[in-house]
């Protein structure tokens, strides 16, 4: 085939055109031609070429076969496109007549040159990859695989790169190629340039991240390739350290100070990058603003979204991937997640390989081999494994084999050195994976590199099928491919050593043994703390005791000694210890003497404990006892006085009035608690108008006050009723009383006065319960009459009514006291009051009595009930 010549501005620069699709008119390309050269691939690739349109330079694996490169993938910068259609604003106002205006259009041109001919490199590497692949499958030449590639995308209807990363998708079957059908399928639906495109993405980002020389390229082909056509800005790629910290390897779209000031983060400090290390499957963070969290270029997208995942490889975490978008991130779909998923794995590839340049804010670390690891087990005095990764054939971490027990190796089922050694730890150990979380903590230790610490850790071995646990302290620690695993059992006698020491601090208790024979005496940290001496100094015989003790002890502490040396029995005491540094502690010595086989006095042991904290604690009981019966001396006597006046001034019962056609009783039931005196009262009495007289009142509250007050309302009224004065004007003069001379207390009070020839009632309440009148087997409250309580106001009117009484009627006065629950309102304790009035037994005074019997009042209030019955 003869090469055709180029058109005028064709020769170097590719021109930005659509995808080729079924409108191309490729040229025919026999299937009998024979295999062409190397040296003549381009000039049969030109074939595919429109009609009259010669391919650029260099497009003979690139543009040729694909037109223009797709979109979001055409540019390696992410920057304007080919055709300088996004040139910045300040160039476009450049005038191209001036020297700056030239020099601005000259660099753009070369940029645009530049970004096109990375492109094609890009493209011309995955053609030649699928071209690699069908040489392989067709058994043919490598121009005879060019030209089928370029008629199967003819068929296809796709461009020769689309279909060039469709067949390095079908013969990989790797995780990209995964990613890559799942995407395909759920955006079917969608526009199939923009689907086809992902595809293409995805294949160039890899053919980058795998020809960069470092991840610094890595950075910029992730973020140019696959990550700016979903909007991010920024991409960086963190290498973590042995010891957990965070190096910024490699990062694209943000600022070299911004980079430089993060280029090393210690262990320990939570970023971003460091969430994305320890969550397994990463951070997706919608907005920064909602984290709090520290990270790379946070001033700059303040709101905006984080991505941050794990880049790990074969169960080994060696890096976090972390991309930054300008704006909220929303949620994303299944097949981005994916996505971005195998991006973080392209950079494990190379972090594997990533090596901290010198000069770091890191100091770089020499890590030591399995054999050095070996050889420092061997060095520590507890038991310890060294475990290397066992993957399975896709290179997934699967178990640990056990490299090395040192000679400290204490298995916790009893079984010899040689039967660990070399096992898999899951093997060996098959609980290490249950509750305890072994297997786990080595797990996470091996991927992150972040040593693991914990104490009291419950093992649990199998012993012919019975789990037998023990509790140990464990270190895990990763040292280049290896993980040293200690763990120090706990021993009965140190537990139990360290158990007691603990409860000897907690309960102040210092023990001590004297050998009699000898004078050799032995005492315990906690002793000399107590006596206040310092550990070097001579422990105290008991002989000396007395000299310690204070003088009016000295009585007790020799008859213990006498106890103890001479009667050779158990013996105690209490007494006050004088330390030198002044201080006075309430001491209690116990102590038994040892006898040899001979009933010789051999040794004497014994403890002391402080109990200054409960000697106090018993005087300050003993004082608050002292002033509590004090203070309820005086309440009873103070209740005592109160009931003394009240019961002066309210009987119980009151002597009955001469009184012609008509009997009077009255009622009053004190409080059931003696704290709770009342301010209920009564009053009875013939006015020497002949009149009857009859009240009864509530003074709110309880206690003296309120009985003090209850003395004064019922006087008062007693002497404005020799005016007169009808009901109404004694409550009005009454509420005067009230308000101004009894510290503004309140009350309630019914008031009424009795004619005896007329059998007539009138009388007027203030805020209390109407009277009840009983006439022959019928019992009804009467008609309320307006009328405020007592002492609200400075002055108040009350209505007054009149009542005609028939023989045998019976009026009865009563105070809240006999009604009041509760648990129930006043209505339906009113209704169980009139039914019980209705049964009148003989009396009035039965009626009185059976009245206060049947009360289902729960208030524990006083009563008073006046009742008058017409003979």
């Amino acid at each position: 085939m003869s090469e055709q010549p180029r058109e005028p501005g064709q020769g170097g620069e590719p021109k930005p055109g659509p995808a080729a699709g079924p409108e191309t008119s490729p040229s025919a390309v026999p299937s009998e031609a024979p295999p062409l050269s190397a040296d003549e691939e381009p000039k049969a690739l030109e074939a595919q070429a429109p009609d009259g349109q010669a391919p650029s330079a260099g497009a003979a694996d690139g543009e040729a076969l694909g037109g223009s490169a797709p979109d979001g993938v055409a540019t390696a910068s992410g920057g304007p496109s080919a055709s300088g259609e996004d040139q910045p604003a300040d160039l476009d106002e450049l005038s191209p007549a001036t020297p700056v205006g030239r020099l601005a259009a000259t660099v753009e041109r070369l940029s645009r040159e530049v970004r096109a001919a990375q492109a094609e490199a890009e493209g011309r590497a995955l053609i030649e990859l699928a071209k690699g692949v069908l040489v392989e499958r067709l058994k043919c030449g490598p121009a005879q695989a060019a030209r089928q590639l370029a008629q199967l995308a003819e068929q296809s209807q796709v461009t020769p790169l689309e279909f060039a990363v469709d067949v390095i998708n079908q013969a990989a079957r790797d995780r990209m190629s995964e990613v890559t059908d799942a995407f395909l399928a759920a955006t079917k639906a969608a526009d199939e340039a923009e689907s086809e495109s992902a595809a293409v993405r995805l294949r160039a980002a890899e053919s980058g991240v795998l020809a960069a020389d470092d991840t610094q390229a890595v950075a910029d082909a992730l973020l140019e390739q696959a990550l700016r056509p979903l909007g991010a800005v920024a991409v960086a790629v963190w290498a973590v350290g042995s010891d957990g910290s965070l190096t910024l390897a490699g990062s694209a779209g943000f600022s070299p100070a911004e980079a430089a000031r993060w280029r090393y983060v210690p262990p320990d400090v939570v970023t971003v990058a460091r969430r994305g290390l320890i969550e397994r499957e990463g951070q997706w963070i919608t907005t920064l603003a909602a984290t709090g969290l520290p990270t790379i270029g946070l001033h700059h997208h303040p709101d905006g979204g984080r991505v941050a995942l794990p880049a790990g490889t074969g169960g080994r975490i060696h890096g976090v991937l972390e991309i930054a978008w300008p704006a909220p991130l929303e949620p994303q779909p299944p097949q981005i997640v994916r996505q971005v998923e195998a991006l973080a794995e392209l950079c494990a590839h190379t972090l594997e390989m990533y090596t901290a340049p010198q000069g770091a804010a890191q100091e770089p670390r020499v890590l030591p081999d399995a054999a050095e690891l070996m050889d420092l087990a061997d060095g520590l005095y507890d038991p310890a494994l060294v475990l290397v990764p066992h993957l399975d054939a896709d290179g997934h971490l699967v178990d640990f084999r056990i490299q090395h027990v040192n000679s400290r190796f204490m298995d916790p089922a009893g079984r010899p050195r040689a039967v660990v050694n070399g096992a898999l730890l899951l093997e060996a150990y098959p609980m290490a994976a249950g509750e305890s979380e072994l297997f786990q903590r080595v797990e996470r230790v091996y991927a992150t590199g972040e040593p693991f610490r914990a104490r009291r850790m419950n093992l649990t071995a199998l012993v012919d099928q019975v789990p037998l646990s023990a509790i140990a302290d464990i270190s895990i620690s990763r040292h280049g491919m290896s993980v040293l695993l200690i763990w120090r059992i706990e021993d009965e006698t140190a537990r139990l050593a360290s158990l007691l020491q603990h409860a000897q601090r907690l309960g102040r208790i210092g023990g001590f043994e004297e050998n009699v024979l000898t004078g050799e005496i032995t005492w315990n940290g906690q002793l000399f703390d107590l006596y206040g001496r310092p550990q070097t100094s001579t422990p105290i015989a008991l002989e000396q005791l007395p000299a310690h003790a204070h003088p009016d002890d000295g009585v007790s502490i020799r008859r213990f000694l006498r106890t103890l040396l001479h009667h050779r029995r158990p013996a105690a005491a209490a007494f006050r210890l004088q330390r030198p540094d002044g201080v006075t502690r309430h001491i209690r010595i116990v102590a038994e003497p040892v006898l040899d086989t001979d009933d010789r006095l051999l040794l004497i042991r014994g403890a002391y404990q402080d109990i200054s904290a409960q000697h106090w604690t018993e005087v300050a009981l003993a004082a608050t006892r002292d002033q509590l019966a004090h203070t309820e001396q005086q309440a009873t006597e103070r209740n005592r006085l109160t009931l003394q006046l009240q019961h002066a001034i309210m009987p119980p019962t009151q002597a009955p009035l001469q009184v012609s056609g008509l009997q009077v009783a009255v009622r009053y039931r004190p409080a059931e608690t003696e704290q709770l005196v009342g301010g209920d009262w009564y009053d009875a009495v013939v006015l020497p108008s002949r009149k009857v007289l009859l009240c009864v009142g509530d003074v709110a509250g309880h206690g003296i006050e309120a009985a003090t007050s209850m003395v004064v309302l019922r006087n008062a009224l007693r002497g404005l009723a020799v005016t007169g004065a009808g009901p109404a004007q004694l409550l009005s003069w009454l509420n005067i009383v009230a308000h101004h001379l009894t510290g503004a207390v309140t009350a309630t009070a019914v008031c009424g006065l009795y004619d005896p020839v007329t059998r007539t009632l009138r009388w007027a309440r203030a805020g209390h319960l109407p009277p009840v009148l009983v006439r022959d087997t019928e019992a009804a409250p009467l008609p309320l009459v307006k009328g405020l309580l007592l002492g609200a106001v400075p002055e108040a009117v009350y209505e007054e009514t009149e009542l005609q009484l028939a023989p045998e009627d019976t009026l009865l006065m009563y105070t809240d006291g006999l009604v009041e629950r509760r648990d129930r309102p006043v209505e339906e304790s009113l209704t169980h009051l009139l039914t019980t009035a209705r049964s009148a037994p003989t009396t009035l005074d039965q009626q009185l009595d059976r009245l206060l019997t049947y009360s289902k009042s729960d208030t524990d209030d006083d009563t008073c009930i006046v009742g008058i019955r017409v003979g």
